[in-house]
This record gives structure tokens, C-alpha cells and sequence, in this order.
């Protein structure tokens, strides 16, 4: 690990202060400090943030306010947002392991980077997010794990996280703090797409600070998160699947579906939900919506298994959702 120096922030706005071109918001640091010890991030400065007073958990009407420096396990552990919307639970629960939940925050949770081997090895030169220009050595290299939705010509590293699944199928939003005060993002204008730039993975302007998240409708008791990978525990998603259903009878009104371990960001698959809108949500249906999903989907050797896992899994997940109680 590289020197770098250390400021601990006594308020929100002191961090943004403190911060520079060259600094980065430390919490958790579960992903920060992994990524400076492989010295893919190379920090000058690291702005502790964790004592600030930006967590909390709290309900305003059907919308819900949590703060960024919340803990993963204090959300997955809200028996009141469990019976309320699930789906922000269970997609905590099923991600990483209890010491890491304990440790890290909400805010750092929905920022951390690819595992692509490529970009987090240094030995290899070709990585267009870590050196842009240089090529992408997954194109051609062992790709398993790689996503196969929201991929370019420079990237198909796949987004890694779960609880961004929920958030983008719910249309939350993110509280940010900048050098120019406060402002409000919608969380699936958060992340960007690879494109010809995949070193730029966000739309954060320079020294945006996360304070919270906004939900403006957490009330989906008929909500769940189903997530597929290699072991029961502690391991990432080859595909996942975040529903939320407002049933009317048999008719599904309100369908929001987010997917994940298959894209290069926190996947909204409106194309399905519009082919579930406003009728029932029967096997036929949900394979229908699963092929509308996948339509644009593109594999590069190794992963093209994901494009049939992807679909039985967002079948199983809308299967499942719909036989809920709520």
C-alpha cells in the first residue's frame, strides 16, 4: 500500500472541504482499502467519514429515508422494513458475509467496483477501466463471471453488488453533498455505462459526498430478491433478480424488476415489466417478460451461459413474488 494522508471530517461539509482531485471517502472501507492494497487505487488522501451522523432509518409516509453511513446489517436486520418491502432486506442478507454487513455502509455498498480479475491484477496491462486505451483482456480471457446486458466494444465487467438491485427497481433516489450544496439524483442515473469510457463508472461530479437514499414507495410487501451463485454463501451473483409486485387480484398493476450479476450496472428491465403490466403473472407470461429482458443481450464466449441463467432466474423470481402473501 502506497503513503497517503489522513483527515478525519467532523461534518458533512468538512469532508467535501477536505476533499480533493487526488482524496477519497473512507467508511467501511471495504472495498477502498482491498483495492489500495492491489494498488489499483492509489488515494493521496483518505477523508474518514465514518463518524459522521448521516445513518438512520426512517419512514415518511409510503417513502423511505436511510442514511448513507447506515450499516448493512442494521437495514437487513429492520424487522419493519422486512414485512413492509423485503426486497431491501433480503438483498442485504444474501450479500457478502456478517463481518463485512457490519462493517459496511450504505452509501460505499452501491459504489464498490468490479471483481473482474483483469481490472483488480495490475500484472495485466490491458484494462480500459483501470488504463483507459488499453484494451480489455476479458473480451478474450476467462469472462465466466462476466456480464452480458449494458456491455461495449472497451468493457464487460459486471457490476457486483445486490442491494443496487432494489434500489433501481424501486426508483430511489440518492442525496448527495457537493461543493455547491445539496442536491438530489435518480439512483439509475447513478452508475454509468461503459461505453468508450468505462474508467468513469459514475455521474458523481468531483468530491460528491452520499448523505442518504430516498425510496418515494417502500410499501411492496409482495417484494423479494432471488440471487443465484456458485455457493450458498458469501459469493457473488451470476444472476439475480430484484421484484417488486402490486397486485390487483390476479393482475399485476405495478411490476418493478431490477437484475443483476448479467450488467455492467444495476439493470432495470422495463422491456419485461411492460409485458407483465396489467395482466397475470403466469409461467408463459414470466418466460415472455424473461425473453423481453434478455432481447439485447450479448455473450462473450465463456459467459454465454448467463443469457439462459438470467432468464430461468427473473422466471423463478416473478414466480415466487407473485405466490407471496401482500
Amino acid at each position: 500500500m502506497r503513503p497517503f494522508d489522513y483527515q478525519r471530517a467532523t461534518s458533512p461539509e468538512a469532508a467535501v472541504r477536505a476533499s480533493g482531485p487526488a482524496s477519497m471517502y473512507h467508511a467501511g472501507g471495504t472495498t477502498l482499502l482491498d483495492l489500495m492494497k492491489l494498488d489499483v487505487w492509489r488515494p493521496e488522501r483518505l477523508v474518514d467519514i465514518s463518524g459522521l451522523n448521516l445513518g438512520g432509518i426512517e419512514r415518511r409516509g409510503k417513502a423511505l429515508h436511510l442514511g448513507a453511513m447506515t450499516t448493512m446489517a442494521e437495514l437487513a436486520a429492520s424487522e419493519e422494513i422486512r414485512r413492509q418491502c423485503p426486497v431491501l432486506t433480503d438483498s442485504l442478507w444474501l450479500a457478502a458475509s456478517a463481518q463485512l454487513r457490519n462493517m459496511a455502509r450504505l452509501g460505499g455498498n452501491v459504489l464498490q467496483m468490479t471483481r473482474c480479475t483483469y481490472f483488480r491484477d495490475t500484472s495485466y496491462d490491458a484494462c480500459n477501466k483501470r488504463n483507459p486505451g488499453s484494451g480489455c483482456a476479458a473480451m478474450d480471457g476467462v469472462n465466466r463471471g462476466h456480464a452480458v446486458l449494458g456491455v461495449s466494444d472497451h468493457c464487460i465487467a459486471t457490476y457486483p453488488g445486490d442491494w443496487a438491485q432494489a434500489l433501481v427497481a424501486l426508483d430511489a433516489e440518492v442525496e448527495l453533498l457537493g461543493p455547491d450544496g445539496a442536491r438530489r439524483m435518480s439512483f439509475a442515473e447513478l452508475h454509468r455505462p461503459p461505453g468508450d469510457r468505462p474508467d468513469r463508472e459514475t455521474n458523481l461530479r468531483p468530491r460528491d459526498l452520499i448523505t442518504g437514499f430516498v425510496i418515494p414507495d417502500a410499501d411492496f410487501p409482495r417484494s423479494g430478491y432471488l440471487k443465484i451463485r456458485d455457493r450458498e454463501s458469501y459469493a457473488y451473483a451470476l444472476a439475480s433478480a430484484a421484484v417488486a409486485l402490486r397486485m390487483q387480484g390476479d393482475t399485476a398493476e405495478v411490476v418493478r424488476i431490477g437484475l443483476g450479476g448479467v450488467a455492467t450496472t444495476p439493470w432495470r428491465a422495463k422491456e419485461a415489466e411492460a409485458e407483465l403490466t396489467g395482466g397475470p403473472i403466469t409461467e408463459d407470461r414470466a418466460n415472455r417478460a424473461a425473453e423481453a429482458a434478455f432481447a439485447g443481450a450479448k455473450a462473450h464466449g465463456h459467459n454465454r451461459y448467463k443469457i439462459e441463467l438470467g432468464r430461468r432466474t427473473l422466471v423463478r423470481a416473478l414466480l415466487q413474488t407473485a405466490a407471496m402473501e401482500g
